[in-house]
């Protein structure tokens, strides 16, 4: 299919996935989320042995587009799909058997988050800027973040990236062991580029074999708390107040 909010390029065994929405820092529009999940699903039935994925222009991505969930298109139903396929392409990110990298520039917000950490690995500016902001809009994360988050950081350091909502650099990223290093922006892309054809020149059905393996060894659980994360839906509380729709987020946002 014609891509028009994602581009998919190869060199040799390596696939490239790139959200392409750069003027609006590669806000993920359903649209683009369809357009990514479709693609990805293509380099996952190739011959490619590893998948990089990144942002154009100035950032990886500011997460969910805000302002189309606030059109009066974004039906129900199109936010289930939305959901759905976002949920679909992180689990797909995570199991599919080519390693897959996250090459993190600028911000990594909240949605862009999740798509991230679903990634085997990621290697980031350092002067990247890591938020998980659901908190901030009265949302929950949806996609995997609450289950991948704890298992990457630790569930402490987690809970301060959420409940906080804080910014935290690609520099500090490192160091909590949210990504694997953390460069000058300028030496991003040739590293990105020297683990990809490191794990490209070995045998690709041990690197399918070593990701199921691991996720097995340290994911017992990792499905049922996916499926918990889907399902949940918190109990009102008397002194909440009425819900802000998003609209009103992005006025004062």
């Amino acid at each position: 299919m014609p891509f028009t909010e994602v581009r998919v390029t190869r060199a040799g065994p390596i696939a490239r996935l790139t959200l392409d929405r750069p003027q609006v820092l590669n806000a993920l529009s359903p649209q683009l989320i369809d357009e990514a999940l479709s693609a990805v699903r293509e380099v996952a039935g190739s011959d490619a042995r590893v998948l990089i994925l990144n942002g154009a222009g100035a950032s990886f991505s500011a997460g969910v587009d805000l302002k189309a969930a606030s059109s009066p298109d974004y039906t129900r139903e199109v936010a289930r799909n939305h959901t759905g396929n976002a949920r679909a392409l992180c689990e797909l990110l995570d199991t599919m058997p080519q390693a897959t990298i996250a090459q993190v520039h600028g911000n990594c917000f909240t949605g862009g988050l999740e798509v991230a950490i679903a990634c085997d690995f990621i290697l980031a500016a350092d002067d990247a800027v890591f938020c998980d902001s659901h908190g901030k809009l009265g949302l929950r994360p949806g996609w995997g973040l609450s289950q991948r988050l704890p298992r990457r950081i630790g569930v402490m350091r987690a809970k301060e990236m959420s409940l906080t909502g804080r910014r935290v650099s690609g520099r500090e990223a490192a160091t909590l062991g949210l990504v694997l290093e953390a460069l000058p922006p300028e030496a991003l892309a040739a590293r990105v580029t020297e683990l990809a054809e490191t794990i490209a020149a070995n045998n690709p059905g041990s690197v399918a074999a070593y990701k199921a393996l691991y996720r097995g060894a340290q994911a017992l659980g990792l499905d049922e708390g996916l499926a918990f994360e889907a399902a949940y839906r918190p109990p009102r509380r008397a002194d909440a107040g009425p819900r802000r729709p998003l609209s009103d987020h992005l006025k004062t946002s």
